[in-house]
């Protein structure tokens, strides 16, 4: 890849890996309106890194109390940030299954843009009632199992391109009770293990790979994805605060919308 072409993905990863408007609706861009050659592995652990350290960054007090609380409730030292942390990794496992079991058939049947435009276009209605119906009568630490296997589940379907990791989380919880504020901060949290595991995934398959790996764009990645997915949760909280979910709900359906004329005058 050129520079010009790891700085604009990098960034697109950045800022669509938290925002709720889809990131392989965006990638698909770049590759079929402008020919440009899949990124490859090593970029793609790039900038899954790159957003990794972004969210732990953000959240690095929330990730202290949580390791904490975590490690003492097996010492019988309860509070609310162990509880948290359970909760968590009970929500982690369904999309950890669905990677496991469902990764497959995504990669044969899921990738088209005709399936892209349509989850975008639809995930983005179902974001929308979630929004105009939040309740937002509780806050993160009121959470049941139930609750959070239920926004674990939601997760496990956003392996459907075009379905938005975030925005399928943060939907869930806003049909929870959830306030904005706190659907969105359960979701950037949830993400950790799930890139964790991603990232991880592909980390294993890049060293086992024969291919050499170029560097620069390693490191371009990361950086640049690190700054637009830290700087696109500092601000998407302070958006959402104000005006809820309805900027992205009306982004999401444009995409789509353009999604759909891009198929239909056959450019992608």
């Amino acid at each position: 890849m050129s520079l010009f072409e790891t700085i604009v993905l990098a960034l697109i990863q950045g800022l669509t890996e938290f925002l709720p408007i889809s990131s392989s609706a965006h990638l698909i861009l770049p590759s079929q309106l402008l020919g440009w050659a899949d990124q490859g592995l090593a970029f793609d652990v790039a900038v899954h890194v790159g957003t990794l350290l972004a969210v732990m960054m953000y959240y690095r007090r929330d990730i202290g109390e949580l390791l904490v609380g975590w490690v003492g409730s097996f010492r019988g030292q309860h509070n609310a940030y162990s509880r948290l942390a359970w909760l968590l990794i009970w929500a982690t496992i369904p999309a950890g299954l669905a990677g496991l079991l469902g990764s497959g058939l995504v990669e044969n049947y899921g990738r088209s843009a005709a399936v892209i435009a349509t989850t975008t276009i639809s995930f983005g209605l179902l974001l929308w009632y979630a929004d105009a119906r939040a309740s937002e009568r509780s806050g993160i630490h009121a959470l049941t199992v139930k609750q959070a296997l239920l926004i674990g589940i939601a997760q496990a379907v956003a392996l459907i391109p075009g379905t938005s990791r975030s925005g399928i989380t943060m939907t869930a919880g806003l049909l929870l009770g959830l306030t904005r504020v706190d659907a969105a901060r359960f979701s950037f949290l949830l993400s950790i293990p799930v890139i964790i595991m991603a990232g991880g995934y592909n980390g294993v398959k890049l060293v086992l790979q024969a291919e050499p790996v170029s560097w620069q764009p390693i490191l371009v990645g990361v950086l640049v994805s690190f700054v637009a997915a830290y700087v696109c949760i500092f601000y998407f909280l302070k958006i959402i605060a104000r005006m809820g979910m309805l900027p992205f709900v009306i982004y999401r359906l444009l995409l789509g919308a353009g999604l759909f004329a891009l198929l239909a005058y056959g450019l992608i």
